[in-house]
């Protein structure tokens, strides 16, 4: 079935992907984890999630699995949740930045680590093209509903390091990004909001900040009010991943972006590992060496990422896809941390944002792409070919 895809599983609803098969995943996944007792399970404002939820859980309940409904949230939040709550394991029903469409689903086992197609999404696969889902049980699990939102606004909320308050400019694109909003009430960061309307028809634009297009609207709230804004950030649709522009409007490359949070990161934790996109520019490996960390390159992929931060203690990495890991969100992604380190950066300086990344200017990305590595590699054991840069 082609729903079964590297890192997560993904269709068209109504066709690829119905109740019926979402019923059969769950019961495969609960197969695959072997006899679990708890699962929390999220999803976002598409109009199919509730629906989905609903058949997920029955697939759980009738295997005699409980259910922790975590409702609304951003894949960030459920990751949290599967930290904090303690489950055998967790569901995030979503299709990212898919258009309205697409929903799907991201599992992991318990302590936030993905299910990736090389860890057992395939063999899910296998069970439910085999109809091998088990016996039901003859107590069936129950639904306990945990709102974990104000837990992890909190959580997020002590990552703040600012100097002094900063307002800034959030496109949320009618997704879970709005979720992820509620971290900053309360802190020295204020924002102005677009599309701040749950709406899982995304009708404004595609929630996906990957595609320049995307941005033209925070672009042109922040150039009609010169001097308003700090900066500006657009959230994809389940807000595991954000994009930000400075204060002129202009987009910032994600590997500045990373390179920027690591520098914050290094601050409060030095001498640590930063991973860092292979297809970034070596300006990357320069600024987290200058800040006092060890830098290493990372494979693409979440599920690759986090498992190297992870055999390498590391604090944080950053994927020119627009996704930020933070060991402090169970080496998981959190587009609100992102926010909230590029934030404290520029609170601390009086520098606009567009002078901070101006020295980050350094190297010219050919436009090539180069071989995924088996394993990090530290930046003193790299050839100077394999450190300059490229984007795919």
């Amino acid at each position: 079935m082609g729903i079964f895809k590297a890192y997560d599983i993904r269709g068209i609803y109504g066709t690829e992907l119905t109740e019926d098969i979402f019923y059969k995943i769950a019961r495969a996944y609960a197969r695959f984890l072997g006899n679990p007792r708890k699962i929390a399970v999220a999803r976002d404002c598409r109009k199919s999630s509730d629906s989905l939820f609903e058949a997920f859980a029955k697939g759980l309940n009738d295997l005699g699995v409980d259910v922790i409904d975590i409702g609304l949230a951003s894949t960030p939040m459920s990751y949290f949740a599967n930290g904090t709550l303690k489950p055998d394991g967790s569901v995030m029903i979503t299709a990212s930045h898919n258009t309205k469409e697409w929903n799907g689903c991201k599992l992991c086992r318990a302590g936030a680590v993905p299910i990736s197609g090389a860890t057992g999404i395939k063999d899910i696969e296998r069970m439910v093209m085999e109809n091998d889902l088990g016996e039901d049980s003859a107590v069936k699990g129950n639904i306990e509903r945990v709102d974990i939102s104000a837990a992890y606004a909190e959580h997020v909320r002590a990552f703040e390091r600012m100097a002094k308050p900063l307002h800034i400019a959030c496109d949320f694109a009618n997704g879970m990004g709005i979720a992820e909003s509620a971290a900053f009430c309360g802190s020295k960061l204020t924002y102005d909001g677009l599309y701040g309307e749950y709406d899982g028809d995304f009708p404004n634009h595609d929630a996906n900040p990957l595609h320049v297009e995307t941005l033209k609207d925070i672009q042109a709230l922040i150039r009609a009010n010169p001097g308003k804004y700090a900066f500006g950030a657009a959230f994809d649709g389940d807000a595991d991943r954000v994009g930000f522009v400075d204060e002129k409007g202009d987009v910032i490359p994600m590997d500045f972006t990373t390179a920027l949070i690591a520098e914050n990161m290094l601050e409060t934790a030095p001498g640590s590992v930063c991973f860092y996109d292979l297809r970034s520019t070596k300006m990357c490996e320069e600024t987290i060496i200058a800040g006092g960390g060890k830098p290493m390159m990372s494979r693409v992929g979440h599920s690759f990422i986090k498992a190297q931060m992870r055999e390498n203690d590391a604090i944080f990495a950053g994927e020119l896809s627009g996704h930020y890991y933070f060991k402090a969100n169970f080496t998981a992604e959190s587009s609100s941390m992102a926010t909230f380190a590029l934030a404290n950066i520029v609170s601390k300086s009086d520098k606009p944002l567009s002078e901070l990344i101006a020295p980050l200017r350094k190297y010219v990305q050919s436009g090539r792409s180069i071989p995924r590595l088996r394993m990090p590699q530290p930046c003193w054991r790299r050839s100077r070919r394999s450190s300059r840069t490229i984007s795919s």
